[in-house]
C-alpha cells in the first residue's frame, strides 16, 4: 500500500512521544538490565491487523526485541487465542505496552467490522469501501485495515481523485457544469464521481458521461430503479445509513460498490490483552 512505511513511522513517533514525554516513570522500578518474556492474547474472535505498527513501538525502545506472531495479518483468530510472544528488556516491553496495543486493538477492530461487511454481502456484486471518515492521522492505518479485513478502498484524500458532493454542485452550477470542468481540470484523477440524491440527477449525470454515480440516502426501491436505468453505463455506489442489518439487502439492488464510514468511524477496538510470563 502506497505510503505505508512512512504512516508507520510517523504513527509511531507519535505515539511515544504522547505516552512517554521524557520518559517512563514508572517503568524505571525495573533494573535498567532486567529482561522480561510476554505474550498478547484476544478475549474475543478478530482479524488480526497492525502488526507492523505493534512491533515498531517495541522495536523503537529496544531495537533487539523479539517478537514471535502465531498469526498473520488477515488472519481470523479465535477467542483465546495467543497472538504473539515477546521477549525483550522488560522497560521496553513495559513502555511500549499501551501503544503497541492501542495500535492493534484499533486496527484489528476495524478489520473484523470490515470482514462482517465483505461476509454480509458476499455472492453479490458489490464491494464495500472505506471512506475520508478516518481518525486524524491515522487514514492509512485504517485503509490498510479495511484491506486487510477483505475491503477495499475509495479514495486516500482530496488529491487523488474526484468525488462532486451536494455543495460543490451548489457552488459549481450543477452537474453537467461540474462534470466538464472536473474532466478539464483533473484529467489524471484515478477517477471522477458525481453524487446524487434523485433519479432526476441520475439521469443528468448519466446524459453528462458521469462513469462513477454514488446514490446518496436512497431506499433500495430508489436503488433499483437506478440500477435499472444505469444499465451499466456507469458504476453506482451506495452511501448513506448503511449497516450490517441492511447492507446484503443494499448490495442485492445490484450497486457495484457500497461505502460505510462507520468501517473507521465507529470502531470498536479488540479486547487484547498483554501479560508478562512469570
Amino acid at each position: 500500500m502506497k505510503g505505508l512505511a512512512l504512516a508507520i513511522e510517523r504513527n509511531v513517533s507519535a505515539a511515544l512521544e504522547e505516552d512517554l514525554g521524557g520518559g517512563d516513570l514508572t517503568a524505571q522500578l525495573i533494573p535498567a538490565d532486567a529482561r522480561a518474556d510476554a505474550h498478547v492474547i484476544t478475549r474475543a474472535e478478530i482479524v488480526v491487523c497492525g502488526r507492523a505498527w505493534f512491533d515498531a513501538c517495541f522495536e523503537r525502545l529496544d531495537p533487539a526485541v523479539k517478537i514471535q506472531w502465531q498469526i498473520d495479518d488477515g488472519t481470523l483468530a479465535p477467542a483465546g487465542s495467543t497472538l504473539c510472544t515477546l521477549d525483550g528488556s522488560a522497560r521496553a516491553l513495559l513502555s511500549g505496552e499501551r501503544c503497541g496495543l492501542n495500535f492493534l486493538q484499533l486496527l484489528s477492530g476495524v478489520a473484523t467490522a470490515t470482514r462482517r461487511y465483505v461476509d454480509a454481502v458476499r455472492g453479490t456484486r458489490a464491494k464495500i469501501l472505506d471512506t475520508r471518515k478516518t481518525l486524524p492521522g491515522l487514514r492509512v492505518a485504517q485503509k490498510y485495515a479495511v484491506i486487510t479485513g477483505g475491503g477495499c478502498n475509495h479514495r486516500l484524500g482530496l488529491f487523488d481523485a474526484i468525488l462532486i458532493k451536494e455543495n460543490h454542485l451548489a457552488a459549481a452550477g450543477g452537474i453537467t457544469p461540474a462534470l466538464r470542468e472536473a474532466t478539464r481540470l483533473a484529467p489524471a484523477a484515478e477517477w471522477i464521481q458525481v453524487e446524487v440524491e434523485t433519479l432526476e440527477q441520475l439521469r443528468e449525470a448519466l446524459a453528462a458521461g458521469a462513469k462513477m454515480i454514488l446514490l446518496d440516502n436512497m431506499d433500495c426501491a430508489k436503488m433499483r430503479e437506478a440500477v435499472a436505468i444505469t444499465a451499466g453505463r456507469a458504476q453506482l455506489e451506495a452511501s448513506g445509513g448503511i449497516t450490517l442489518a441492511n447492507v446484503r439487502e443494499i448490495a442485492e439492488t445490484g450497486v457495484d460498490r457500497i461505502s460505510i464510514g462507520g468501517l473507521t468511524k465507529d470502531v470498536k477496538a479488540a479486547d487484547l490483552s498483554m501479560r508478562f510470563d512469570d
